[in-house]
């Protein structure tokens, strides 16, 4: 049985828990891996990371239209206003939002009680610095004044929130069976197989596999869907396959940066992203 989304978003936030910026000359910089391995945001590297590590682990978890992809805590909070999902109370898997008009610091909620909220947040420290050096857990006052308010993800399976507003979208509790099941044993599903590598398929060269590519880029969401499918590997598709190296970078050919030539393996390992179970 899959687990609900805001489950994954959880458990990939804090599995997350114990990273380290990079350092120069023993000082914190900035630097870390979130940004590049988020499609639009790789300028993002070496600037404060609060809200790029939200945008990643909500790519990461399978839950990107959710969660405003953005840098900014500021266009963070608008995101959500924008769409009539804001509270000033918590919610499991919510984004929360800290300092004036939210636009200071970031993190995303894994429990509340009664009087505190318990968070993942990136780019903070041992004291909840909005500037610090890596991914904690963090336990603060849900009504310290440095508390704006509350983003809510439109999860499939609904929201567990504090705000009685919001009751109607409360997860549905499971019924129990009537009567007593019998066990049954699962069958294993197939694992998935991606296609064939094609022959043929490389930068500046016309050839129809070029639009299994550009598919499978885009449902990774390491191209934007608004390109049209064209055979022909060209620029665009040359900067999203690059993406995608840059992102997993055991595809990369060996010694390159920029790598805009997808491999076999590379070709496999894409589409398990994209299509795999």
């Amino acid at each position: 049985m899959t687990a609900p989304l805001v489950d994954r978003v959880i458990a990939t936030a804090r599995a997350e828990i114990g990273y380290r910026e990079g350092k120069t000359a023993g000082r914190n910089n900035n630097k870390q891996k979130y940004s590049p391995a988020v499609p639009g945001l790789e300028w993002s590297n070496w600037q404060a990371w609060c809200a790029t590590f939200v945008s990643w682990v909500a790519l990461t978890a399978g839950a990107s239209a959710l969660f405003p992809r953005t840098a900014s805590c500021a266009a963070g909070v608008k995101w959500f206003k924008d769409r009539k999902r804001w509270s000033e109370y918590p919610a499991i898997g919510a984004q929360v939002f800290y300092g004036p008009g939210g636009g200071t610091h970031t993190g995303i909620v894994v429990s509340y009680t009664a009087d505190t909220i318990t968070t993942v947040e990136g780019n903070t420290n041992g004291n909840g610095s909005a500037e610090g050096d890596g991914v904690y857990s963090k336990t603060r006052q849900r009504r310290d004044a440095y508390v704006y308010g509350y983003g809510y993800p439109e999860y499939a399976e609904g929201i567990k929130s504090a705000d009685p507003a919001w009751a109607d979208e409360a997860p549905a509790k499971p019924q129990k069976p009537s009567t007593p099941q019998k066990p049954t044993t699962p069958s294993k599903p197939k694992p998935y197989a991606p296609p064939a590598f094609p022959s043929g398929l490389a930068p500046n060269r016309a050839t129809p596999s070029a639009r299994g590519l550009q598919r499978a880029l885009k449902a990774a969401g390491y191209m934007s869907k608004s390109i049209p499918e064209a055979a022909n590997y060209g620029p665009a598709t040359q900067a999203a396959t690059a993406r995608f190296h840059q992102a997993h970078p055991a595809y990369r050919a060996r010694g390159t940066h920029y790598d805009p030539a997808i491999g076999p393996k590379g070709w496999a390992a894409l589409h398990r992203l994209a299509y795999g179970k």
